[in-house]
């Protein structure tokens, strides 16, 4: 699986790059079937204080699978939005293992 992170507007944390490979990977080798990944980190103007943004597009056979969280540190949002794209994916293996 290639594992693309870009991070909009601010600077790069190896720390967050590490964290999020490794919990990539782990979904990876559960779904072998997953092409790539595509994350995005953003801040947005949020008065509420949920500002750090995670997006991300996983390449699966099928419709692309998307899921995007907003929280108030980046640890957090990463982890809501993978929760979300593993709830995708186990929908997605149901629904193939019953071809």
């Amino acid at each position: 699986m290639t594992i693309n992170i870009q991070y909009v507007h601010m600077p790069t944390s190896e720390a967050m790059n590490m964290l999020l490979t490794n919990k990539l990977e782990k979904l990876g080798s559960k779904y072998d079937w997953i092409i790539s990944a595509d994350v995005y980190f953003k801040l947005e103007n949020d008065p509420s204080g949920k500002n750090k943004v995670c997006e991300m597009k996983l390449e699966a056979p099928g419709p692309r699978l998307f899921a995007k969280s907003s929280e108030n540190n980046f640890e957090k949002a990463a982890a809501a939005t993978i929760k979300d794209l593993e709830k995708q994916l186990k929908k997605r293996k149901a629904i193939n293992s019953n071809h």
